[in-house]
């Protein structure tokens, strides 16, 4: 699987560590709501289809990319920096593909 770090292009998913599901929503810090709590470290969705993720370019300029990835067909649909102070979206196409 390729992924395009939109700094360095495209790379082997080996260069990559998968950070987790791009939208949970974490509690704020000082919360005292165990239920909440429970829900952000335990509960997790199985989604078909395109999810939005977040991955470390842990083998290269160590960015955090926000991936948009198909979990049927492993296809990425695009990514981009995780920070919003980054402009730069890599979109990815099938005729793009080597």
């Amino acid at each position: 699987m390729l992924i395009t770090c939109p700094y360095c292009g495209p790379r082997d998913v080996i260069e990559f560590t998968y950070q987790g599901d791009g939208n949970r929503q974490r509690p704020q810090p000082a919360s005292q709501n165990l239920d909440a709590w429970n829900a952000y470290v335990y509960d997790r969705l199985n989604p078909a289809g395109d999810h939005n993720e977040i991955w470390q370019h842990s083998g290269g300029c160590r960015a955090h990319l926000r991936v948009v990835r198909n979990t049927l067909t492993h296809e990425i649909s695009s990514t981009a920096f995780a920070r919003g102070d980054h402009k730069s979206v890599a979109r990815h196409r099938a005729e793009d593909k080597p």
